[in-house]
């Protein structure tokens, strides 16, 4: 009983009431907790990386009549990355309702991104089986939302974007310093800092080095574009 009603609730937070409840156990269920007649939800993570793809495909290819296949591509991959669906499923809770074995639970696997963001394709693979297309694809437009909007700016890569900012300016490329690491080895966070020669700095921290050095380029590029408007 309470898993069902932890489930119905979850249903209802994403706008979806399922008409086959199983669809979405499995869509939740890790492979550290599978079984014979457990199976994971591997498999949905296929079929709902598809049907993401087509999703955005369509969205971003009604939504801008005029832009060549160069200018859609990175939008597209900004939107389907595994970073943009972890970020969706922490967005609904999505770990909250996640079905661990207890390893991977002990070990934090509710906040890793990996496991965020196949869990989300898997749910989409989910209400795709549930209720077909036309409703697995309302729902990613409405829980990817602003994203779509905002994918021309969120396909530039900060690092790149800023080089270029400072080059233009006649300023060597900005450097990149590890300024802090914590927690455990499997899952460490990472703080960088991100410096241009004239002085300016902003700091990102993220689960990755490389992920925290683009939260740092970003910061310190809309920084210097609001101080240079």
């Amino acid at each position: 009983m309470k898993l069902a009603a932890e489930l119905a609730a979850f249903s209802a937070r994403i706008g979806h009431d399922f008409h086959r409840p199983e669809l979405l156990l499995r869509a939740v269920t890790h492979s550290s907790l599978s079984s014979p007649t457990r199976p994971s939800n591997e498999r949905f993570e296929f079929l709902g990386d598809r049907v993401l793809g087509l999703s955005i495909a369509t969205a971003l290819f009604d939504a801008d009549g005029q832009a060549a296949e160069g200018q859609l591509a990175p939008r597209f991959n900004a939107l389907v990355r595994q970073e943009t669906c972890a970020e969706v499923a922490r967005d609904i809770g999505l770990g909250d309702v996640l079905k661990l074995g207890r390893s991977e639970m002990l070990s934090g696997g509710r906040r890793k991104e990996a496991l965020l963001g196949d869990a989300m394709e898997a749910l989409i693979a989910a209400v795709y089986l549930d209720a077909g297309f036309e409703t697995a694809r309302d729902m990613v437009l409405r829980l990817w939302g602003g994203r779509i909007a905002d994918a021309e700016t969120n396909a530039r890569d900060p690092k790149s974007a800023l080089q270029e900012w400072a080059q233009a300016r006649g300023l060597p490329p900005p450097a990149y310093l590890e300024t802090g690491r914590e927690g455990p080895d499997h899952q460490p966070i990472f703080t960088v800092e991100a410096r241009l020669t004239t002085g300016q700095s902003e700091t990102g921290r993220a689960s990755g080095k490389r992920a925290a050095e683009q939260a740092a380029a970003r910061a310190l590029l809309a920084r210097m574009e609001a101080e240079n408007d």
